[in-house]
C-alpha cells in the first residue's frame, strides 16, 4: 500500500503524474479588478477569508530565501571558475530574486576586499584553505556586514543558520566567531 500525498492545495487543472515530486510551492494573493477576466480559481483565492501565505519554503521572510539562493549561486560560480562571479546570473534562464541578485553582484564587485578582510581575521586559516561552502558563506555575510545596512545580528545569525544547514558540524562556530570579529571592525559604531 502506498501513501498518496495530499494534493488538495494544488490549483485545479494542474495535472501531475504519480512520480512527480513537489519540492515547494508558493501561494500568492491575486488582486481582482474585473471578475469577468478571471477564472473561478482566481476568484476563490481573492475571496478567501484566511490570509494567504506569500513566503516560500519555511514561512520565514524572503530575505532568508534570497540569501540561500545567493549562497547557491556564489558557490556555483566558484565551482565553475566564473570571473566575475556575477556572470553566474547571466547564465540563468530566469533571473533570481532582486535581493539574491544584489548579494551576488555585491560579492562579485568587492570580492578582493572581502577576501582580504577574511584572510586578516581568520585565525589559522587562509581564505583558499577554507572549505568552499564556508568561504562562499563568509563572503556573502561579509558583504552584508560591510556594504549594506542589514543589522549585525541578522547578518551573523542568518550565516550561522546557513552554515548549520549546508556545512560541517563545526562550521557554524567558525562562521560565528569570524563574523563577530569582522562585525567589530566593520560596524564599530553599532
Amino acid at each position: 500500500m502506498t501513501d498518496t500525498p495530499d494534493r488538495s492545495f494544488l490549483p485545479p487543472g494542474l495535472d501531475l503524474g504519480d512520480d512527480d515530486v513537489i519540492e515547494a510551492f508558493e501561494e500568492v494573493e491575486v488582486a481582482i479588478d474585473d471578475p469577468d477576466e478571471h477564472d473561478e480559481a482566481d476568484l476563490e483565492i481573492a475571496e478567501a477569508d484566511e490570509p494567504v501565505r506569500v513566503s516560500g519554503f519555511d514561512g520565514v521572510g524572503t530575505r532568508r530565501e534570497s540569501r540561500e539562493r545567493a549562497l547557491a549561486l556564489l558557490y556555483e560560480a566558484e565551482q565553475k571558475g566564473l570571473s566575475p562571479v556575477a556572470e553566474v546570473i547571466d547564465l540563468l534562464p530566469v533571473p533570481p530574486e532582486a535581493y539574491a541578485a544584489e548579494l551576488v553582484v555585491g560579492v562579485s564587485d568587492h570580492i578582493e576586499e572581502i577576501d582580504e578582510l577574511l584572510g586578516r581575521f581568520a585565525v589559522g586559516w587562509t581564505v583558499a584553505r577554507m572549505p568552499a561552502i564556508d568561504r562562499t558563506l563568509l563572503r556573502l555575510a561579509t558583504y552584508e556586514l560591510g556594504y549594506t545596512d542589514v543589522p549585525v545580528g541578522a547578518c551573523i545569525s542568518e550565516a550561522v543558520e546557513l552554515a548549520k544547514r549546508y556545512s560541517t558540524d563545526d562550521s557554524h562556530t567558525f562562521v560565528n566567531g569570524l563574523l563577530s570579529r569582522l562585525a567589530i571592525e566593520l560596524r564599530s559604531e553599532q
